[in-house]
């Protein structure tokens, strides 16, 4: 049940019980039944055997005398199923007396077949009858003493409890079967009423994470409800800790800062002095690490922020325009095809600071023309969000494949005539890593290079 959902776990783990209960309910009250239709028939057969011993001990009449009937008119019709049998066991010759439905057969003897004489002296089985009929037996043995020793058998046509208990699964397995179906549909019932808190929860945090909304709003069952407030003061402690961060880093800025730029005045103040040159050097790097490392830490405090969505094509055309502003005495193209309905999960400043690296850079190298394309993939997977697609051809001389691993790492510029300090593409590498994308660099269709940014989208 690998990736199924809570709702169909639990109705299928319930579906089970349901079923399991149902057959071991249906079996034992089977057997009960059974062994109650099989105990009401040993009592008519006891019946009718207390009836053939009174028969034959009765004192007035000889042991040979002609039996009354029973009571039971099947013991008269030939193979109906219903016998009676009076053996003598004292070793003086005799036939057996036996009942007319017998006809010319005899009874088979249950000391034979294995049985056991109970503690009321008689024994019980079933046995095979005339015509291979299946017949329950009762069997006696009686001792009269100067009369002889006689063992008396009475047996009914089993089928008669068979086709009780046939009769009663029948009923019992429709009876069951409705009943598993109300059960089955009143546990489906229960399941999706009792889990539709936690999907409006589950609706609610997708809500979050989307931008729609900040907070879990709403009643809950009194069940649910402390998971509702535990998880908004978790949104609540992660706003506080990432504006903590914020502020920790623009202090940290400023503390280094103030004391790194009198070093640089110092320095500068000495142009002819070696040292001071070194100092210069060094501190130049130092800024550039600083500005890096300061960078990241303030990306890394906004992406941690939950329920940010940015609209992709305003923004991108605000870039677009400033930088026709900027080059405009080159004579840059600058188009742009932008998906309207693109959205990026995460802050503006953030998505400018990327696609404005890539769009600034592109400008620099370009003869001519510069191409921005927007697009919106659908989730590869159904647990997956969209991606959003940022493209950036510029028709300049391009990069090689060592060019461009060069060009993404962290201060390296592959032509000093540029202006920049060479963070730009490490920049929108670190910050889509962040976010869960990627930077790829290509050819591009108009002859230079082509940037590529993957971005989460929603």
């Amino acid at each position: 049940m690998r990736g199924s959902s809570l709702a169909t776990r639990l109705f299928l783990s319930a579906t089970a019980w349901v079923v399991v209960i149902l057959i071991i309910t249906g079996v034992v009250l089977s057997s009960v039944y059974r062994d109650a239709t099989e105990r009401a028939f040993d009592r008519r057969l006891n019946l009718y055997l207390r009836t053939l011993i009174a028969e034959v001990a009765t004192p007035d009449e000889p042991p040979d005398h002609p039996f009354q009937s029973l009571g039971e008119p099947l013991f008269e019709l030939p193979l109906s199923g219903w016998y009676w049998q009076v053996v003598r066991t004292d070793g003086e010759k005799a036939e057996p007396r036996v009942s007319r439905s017998l006809w010319d057969k005899k009874l088979p003897k249950l000391e034979e077949h294995g049985a056991e004489l109970t503690a009321a002296g008689i024994r019980l089985g079933y046995v095979d009858g005339p015509e291979g009929q299946n017949l329950r037996m009762v069997e006696r043995p009686v001792d009269l003493g100067a009369d002889g020793k006689f063992l008396i058998g009475v047996a009914g046509d089993a089928s008669e409890i068979f086709d009780e208990t046939r009769s009663f699964d029948y009923y019992l397995g429709g009876t069951f079967a409705a009943l598993g179906i109300v059960l089955l549909l009143t546990t489906i019932f229960q399941v999706r009423f009792g889990l539709a808190p936690l999907k409006r929860i589950s609706e609610s945090i997708a809500d979050i994470r989307s931008g729609r909304a900040e907070r879990l709003e709403g009643e809950f069952p009194v069940e649910i409800a402390p998971l509702a407030r535990e998880t908004n003061a978790l949104i609540d402690a992660n706003r506080e800790i990432v504006e903590r961060a914020r502020t920790h880093v623009g202090n940290l800025a400023h503390a280094i800062k103030t004391p790194l730029s009198v070093i640089v005045n110092e320095a500068a103040a000495h142009p002819l002095d070696s040292f001071a040159g070194k100092v210069l050097e060094q501190a130049d790097v130092m800024r550039d690490q600083l500005a890096h490392h300061l960078e990241r830490a303030r990306i890394a405090a906004r992406v941690t922020v939950v329920g940010t969505v940015t609209e992709v094509a305003p923004a991108i055309e605000a870039l677009r325009r400033t930088m026709e502003k900027i080059h405009r005495d080159r004579g840059l193209s600058i188009n742009l095809k932008a998906d309207p309905q693109a959205k990026f999960r995460g802050e503006r400043q953030d998505l400018e600071e990327m696609a404005g690296n890539l769009v600034d850079n592109a400008c620099k190298w370009a003869a001519s023309q510069v191409f921005i394309e927007v697009l919106v993939e659908p989730p590869a997977t159904p647990s997956a969000g969209p991606k959003l697609r940022i493209i950036v051809d510029d028709d300049g001389r391009g990069l090689s494949a060592a060019e461009r691993a060069q060009a993404s790492r962290r201060g390296q510029r592959l032509d000093e005539s540029k202006p920049g300090s060479g963070l730009g593409l490490s920049i929108v590498v670190d910050l889509a890593a962040l976010y869960g994308g990627s930077l790829m660099l290509g050819d591009a269709p108009i002859g230079g290079l082509r940037a590529e940014l993957v971005l989460p989208g929603v």
